[in-house]
């Protein structure tokens, strides 16, 4: 039997803002049972766009198996903020988070908050690495089964299961604990875009750096290559340098509006695989290529047994065949302090400030 591809899809609509718009895109990608949706974000003021992880917060509620990995930058953010934000999506999503970590790189966007200009490409994918170690770490900080949640005792947590982190890089520094229990997944999925030309011997610094993010902390990565021969070379060197488990997508835009078209997709879908494990597909119209994929492209898929028939398992890892990760404290010894009692903070207990949400710059 063939091995069944991995199918995601991006939703970005430029210049929409209704709900509704996004809920129906959402609503299409799961009927075609597409691993996941991502949505673009940055800190520039063209095109216009909602928040990404806010919108996937709203879509939520209205799916039931589809994963949502919205675009989230580090460059004007911080990690203890980001890993909340990300935590709390997997959350209300019941494990279906990701994140599609970004960069922000333009003097619109360092103007527009005003606290640092530009930096270099490979500064910039370098702070995006300690940002997702150092939120990975949070994610972490609790162990699966810190919550107590006993009234009887007055006990909410066991706080020798809660963990500084105690990250220290040249860009912050992160104490910790979290104040958000471990995610559902253990860890959200990573996702980082790379290019083919990012892993070319001549590559610039951003395009290594990039690189060597994603080999370190990427579950996901979506690949930009001109064509197959190059995807494959990319594939593998991508692999070389992150490990079997890496799912490697790869990146293709799509325009369904002709039959040609839908059979061309349907081509580079059964053939066109070769070294990546599925297609991230970014349709020039979300709805109408969305719609033709789940009613054209997907049922032939499936009647070739190249795609599933339906969701299986719980959480976005489980759709994408990778496993929860442990928590790397969960054998370690160290107490934070306390019992945190389940009706309040005692007297002489340290602020959030100082025990859950130490971040430095």
């Amino acid at each position: 039997m063939p091995r069944q591809l991995h199918l995601s899809a991006a939703l970005d609509s430029p210049g929409r803002f209704d709900a509704a718009h996004f809920t129906d895109l959402a609503r299409l990608a799961e009927r075609a049972t597409l691993d996941f949706v991502t949505l673009d974000d940055s800190y520039a003021p063209e095109p216009g766009r909602l928040d990404a992880l806010a919108t996937f917060a709203r879509l939520a509620p209205v799916t039931r198996g589809l994963g949502l990995v919205p675009t989230v930058t580090t460059t004007h953010t911080e990690p203890f903020h980001t890993s909340i934000a990300v935590n709390t999506l997997d959350w209300v999503s019941e494990g279906r988070a990701g994140w599609l970590v970004g960069v922000s790189d333009t003097e619109a966007e360092a103007r527009a908050f005003g606290r640092r200009g530009t930096a270099p490409a490979e500064s910039l994918w370098a702070e995006a690495a300690d940002a997702a170690d150092a939120a990975s770490r949070l994610w972490d900080s609790w162990e699966d089964d810190a919550e107590i949640r006993d009234t009887a005792t007055g006990r909410f947590v066991d706080r020798a299961k809660l963990h500084y982190v105690d990250f220290e890089g040249p860009y912050f520094s992160v104490r910790g604990p979290s104040i958000t229990p471990r995610p559902p997944q253990g860890r959200p999925v990573i996702a980082v875009t790379v290019a083919a030309a990012d892993l070319a011997p001549d590559a610039d610094p951003g395009g290594r750096a990039r690189v060597a993010t994603a080999a370190r902390h990427a579950d996901v990565v979506l690949l930009d290559a001109p064509d197959r021969a190059t995807r494959l070379s990319a594939a593998t060197e991508l692999r070389l340098r992150g490990g079997e488990a890496l799912r490697i997508l790869a990146r293709i835009p799509v325009a369904l509006t002709t039959a040609a078209e839908t059979a061309d997709l349907l081509t580079e879908a059964t053939e066109g695989g070769g070294g990546v494990d599925g297609f991230h597909l970014v349709p020039a119209d979300p709805a109408r290529d969305l719609a033709v994929l789940a009613d054209h492209v997907v049922p032939a898929l499936r009647e070739r047994g190249l795609f599933r028939t339906g969701y299986t398992g719980r959480t976005l890892r489980d759709r994408l065949g990778l496993a929860r990760p442990a928590s790397r404290y969960a054998s370690g010894t160290a107490s934070t302090g306390t019992d945190i009692p389940a009706t309040g903070t005692p007297a002489g207990t340290p602020t959030r400030s100082a025990t859950t949400a130490e971040v430095t710059r």
